[in-house]
Formats: C-alpha cells, structure tokens, sequence
C-alpha cells in the first residue's frame, strides 16, 4: 500500500515560542501539510523520501537548539487522508473563509464571505497558520478591484486564490518549488479562479504589478526586499512571516524606499502593509 514521507518532531516541553520557530522552519522546506496527532508531537508531510532528507538535513540544527527531536517515518495514505479529514477543519479570517472539502462550513454561504478551497495533502498552507491569516485580514484592507497582484512564495496558493476571489484583475502565483507550483495549480481549479501559476524565483521575474504579497520568513524578506521593491512601483506590499521581535530588522530593509501604513498582530505573529 502507497505511503507518505513524513518527519515526525517531538517538543520536549510545552513551549509556544518552539512552536513558532518550528512552524517557521518549517515553511522553507517542502512540506505538504503538518499533523498533530499528540500535544506535543507534530507529522510533517513530504512529496518524496529525497525532499524528507533535504529538509531534515535543513531542520536538525535549529530543532536541536530548540530542543525538538527528529524522526523518519511513512504513513498509510489512507491512515493520512483519515487523520486530515478528522482534524483539519475550516478557518475564518474577517470575512474569508478556507477550508477543506469536507468542511465547507454552511456560514460560508453568502455575499459578503469569501471561500477559499483548499486540499490540504495538495500543498504547505491551509490558512492555519497565524501569517497566512494575517495576510488574508490585510488583503481585504486593500482594493483589489481590476488591480494586478503577485503572491511570492505561493506555496498552496490560497493567498492568490483570495486575491482573486477579492476582485483582483490579474493575480499571478510564484514559488521555487515545482511541487507546492502542481499544487496551487489543483487548488485554483477547484475554486475556479483566473491565477498565472509559475515556477519562477523573484530574483529573475520582471513584471510590473500594483499589489505584492510576501508571506514568507523575516530572513527572506530582508535578503529580498530590493527585489520585492522593483515587483511594483508604488505598492502597497504585504509583508507577513516575521515574528513581532523580528520587525524592526525588516523594516529596516526597506526603511527610505517604503513606508508602513498598517500593521496586524496575532499570537506574536505581525504582518505589514507598506508602500512608497
């Protein structure tokens, strides 16, 4: 019977912060959706066995520091399709709602709440995490009506698919990994959106855009941040990833060429709406 790659990482004590980083280690490897089948016990899923070691390899030095332990393992396909559909359920975010096909919640019906559909063994982010939420609470601070949009780092797609459910005229998806790329690309069908998916890296991507969204680590986006810059000529940018301790070193990247006009919070998460 097929079965999964996954990495299991144990916490060795109850601690939130170890937490964080994790989830945050954890979005820069190629991880296709995360399972919690104990308190302190996380399953991280891998398209292939070779993509486990590279992020295993990856993780081991931070997850040490922090006390985590790493361990192989493969799961059952169907033991991970029964595990999903019984813990993974849907979030709202103001007035978007994502969730997986079989929790479509009935409150999701209706003009004014948008639904974003997402199958969570398809890619690394289903809206769980505190950044994705966050970017989906500043998207709808902004007017997206007949705008351009780029999401960097699209991972799932969900941010894209919100931007253009939002009214956005053109939205265009990119990441370096071909793997989280098929996925969006099976997430945009099912809720049957226009998005340009590619495989691209933003150092050699060369289009003009009104909108640019950022969801990825405090250390990605200060290496990025000229390049996020050139992505549009006014903004606004929407920045999120970073740890609220790690703010002031970000916008110091990009202090002189934009400027912050809001901010949001949440569970010692931040994201920021700049622009120039």
């Amino acid at each position: 019977m097929p079965s999964a790659p996954a990495l299991i990482l144990r916490f060795s004590h109850d601690d939130p912060l170890a937490r964080d980083l994790a989830a945050a280690w954890i979005d820069g490897t190629a991880a296709v959706a995360i399972d919690e089948p104990g308190d302190r016990e996380w399953r991280v899923y891998y398209p292939n066995a070779a993509a486990r070691t590279a992020a295993r390899t990856m993780l081991e030095p931070s997850c040490r520091s922090r006390g985590i332990s790493l361990h192989d393992v493969d799961v059952d396909d169907e033991d991970w399709a029964r595990r999903s559909q019984a813990q993974l359920k849907a979030i709202r975010a103001g007035n978007i709602v994502v969730a997986p096909p079989w929790d479509l919640p009935a409150s999701a019906v209706g003009d004014a709440v948008v639904t974003v559909v997402i199958e969570p063994s398809a890619g690394f982010g289903t809206g769980h995490h505190a950044s994705t939420r966050l970017c989906l609470l500043a998207l709808q601070r902004l007017d997206l009506a007949g705008r351009s949009v780029i999401d960097v780092g699209t991972g799932s797609g969900v941010l894209a698919i919100a931007a253009a459910k939002l009214g956005a005229a053109r939205v265009t998806g990119i990441d370096t990994d071909p793997d989280a790329v098929g996925s969006a690309r099976d997430n945009v069908g099912r809720n049957s959106v226009n998005v340009a998916l590619r495989v691209a890296d933003v150092a050699s991507f060369h289009e003009d855009f009104d909108v640019v969204l950022a969801n990825l680590t405090a250390a990605w986006l200060r290496r990025l941040a000229p390049r996020l810059l050139d992505l549009s000529r006014h903004g606004p940018y929407v920045l999120s990833g970073l740890q609220s301790a790690e703010t002031a070193t970000v916008l110091l990247a990009f202090e002189g060429s934009a400027d912050v006009i809001d901010d949001l919070e949440e569970d010692g998460w931040t994201a920021f709406i700049l622009t120039r």
